[in-house]
């Protein structure tokens, strides 16, 4: 009886926190949701932002190369001697002897060719290109998130179309049945019905197999461990549905060029690599730097003085100036130099590619929409005159005056509009975001 106590209170423990899963896991997701979760998780913006971290840190430590060194030391040396004696001749036995130094020391950079300004300058450009890739990593998961959302969103509508078609046919399956039992049709037309609804409920297991596998790969994109009670919201998307007219390609390439971190990134590349070039010039220049030390020392050999009366004696305070004039360097310099020169031409071409890669994408983004806008009218209007064929040819069939084989030749051209339909739909839908995302208008639904 104990055993079987303990056994029903697991369960019940079991099936409350299954319940609380339950409900953590039945959120609605929104697409800013999936965007945030997917840039919180995600493994590339993670390395983005620690080489970030990494950034700041290397540009504190170039500022923190102006100050002074200081480094202190201390030694404390045993030697063993024979003392000689010059009036016998000999050796005597081994004697030990002791000694100790202390020593402070620090030493600054007074003129360098301006070599830790310039590198100063080159860290905090580092710092600000870094944070524009971190954001160009983050707009592409965006706008891929906003792919595999509207692929889930299409679909549902998919499979919501052929739930819909099922009814209808369900329903002209019945009367089709009536009629065969009052000799009204052939046997022949009624299994004409009833193939076609077989052929639908086909196709909503495959509607229904393409919205899961939809579901995987937004979870993945997200990051998120494949969980099949995972939802998203539906957004009203007809309003998205009235925008018009031809994007001007042009208007839109100039207000990107402004806000667009990939050209951040190329141009903050660009000034770093001809920071590289005064940087690799100043070790041709002469440097200048002053140090300063404190010293002192004891040793046994000393006689008639103590440990601190020795160190207090010995004390050594120095300053120095020191002037380096590189004359022969093995030609390291001009290679140095040299070598930045070829950066400074490669971050331009970077430069000029990302430029040209941009015109081409958004070039691209206004045909999209422009081509969709145009399928998505030609669609509408075929779907309005192919439902308005099908309505005429349903009354006819519910009459009896048209035969079951003329009439699903009509419903499967109203079915294959509506697919045709939907898809150029959400085309569209998918073409606006983009033309948005390159204004820098938010990923939004």
């Amino acid at each position: 009886m104990e055993k079987i106590k303990t056994s029903l209170l697991i369960a019940g423990f079991l099936i409350l926190t299954s319940g609380i899963t339950g409900k953590a896991q039945n959120k609605i997701w929104t697409l800013e949701d999936c965007i945030n979760y997917a840039l919180t998780n995600n493994i590339t913006v993670q390395k983005a932002d620690l080489l970030n971290n990494k950034n700041e840190l290397y540009s504190k430590q170039a500022k923190a190369n102006r100050l002074p060194s200081l480094n202190a030391s201390a030694n404390q040396n045993f030697n063993w001697y024979k003392g000689f004696d010059s009036t016998t001749g000999e050796y005597g036995s081994s004697k030990g002897a002791n000694s100790t130094s202390y020593s402070v020391n620090s030493n600054v950079s007074l003129f360098n060719g301006n070599k830790l300004t310039n590198q100063i300058k080159s860290a905090k450009l580092d710092l600000e290109s870094g944070h524009f890739y971190s954001e160009e990593v983050k707009e592409s998961i965006g706008l891929n998130i906003l792919n595999g959302y509207l692929q889930v969103l299409y679909a549902k509508e998919s499979v919501s179309n052929a739930q819909k078609q099922i009814e209808s046919t369900t329903e002209q399956l019945d009367l089709a049945k009536e009629r065969v039992d009052l000799g009204v049709i052939s046997m022949s037309d009624y299994l004409q019905i009833k193939s076609e609804l077989a052929m639908e409920k086909s196709t909503l297991a495959a509607a229904k197999s393409e919205l899961y596998m939809s579901k995987v790969t937004l979870m993945q994109l997200m990051e998120f461990p494949v969980d099949m009670s995972f939802e998203i919201s539906s957004p009203d998307l007809n309003s998205m549905l009235l925008e018009s007219g031809e994007p001007e390609a042009q208007e839109i390439y100039n207000l990107a060029l402004g806000i667009k971190p990939q050209i951040k990134y190329a141009e903050l590349t660009k000034e770093s690599a001809m920071l590289g070039i005064k940087i690799a010039r100043a070790d041709a220049l002469p440097s200048l730097s002053m140090n300063a030390g404190l010293s002192s020392a004891y040793s046994s050999l000393t006689t008639g003085s103590g440990y601190f009366s020795q160190l207090n004696d010995k004390v050594n305070p120095s300053v120095g100036v020191s002037l380096s004039i590189p004359i022969f360097q093995k030609k390291q310099i001009k290679t140095n130099v040299a070598v930045a020169s070829i950066s400074v031409f490669e971050a331009e071409l970077d430069l000029v590619n990302t430029k040209n890669e941009l015109r081409k994408s958004i070039e691209q983004a206004c045909a999209d929409v422009v081509s969709a806008q145009s399928r998505y009218t030609a669609s509408l209007e075929q779907n309005k005159s192919t439902q308005e064929s099908y309505d005429v040819t349903n009354e006819k069939y519910k009459l009896g005056l048209l035969n079951s084989v003329d009439f699903l030749v009509q419903k499967t051209n109203l079915i294959t509009s509506e697919s045709e339909l939907l898809q150029s739909k959400f085309n569209m839908i998918f073409s606006y975001k983009v033309l948005d995302f390159y204004k820098g208008i938010p990923l939004t639904l």
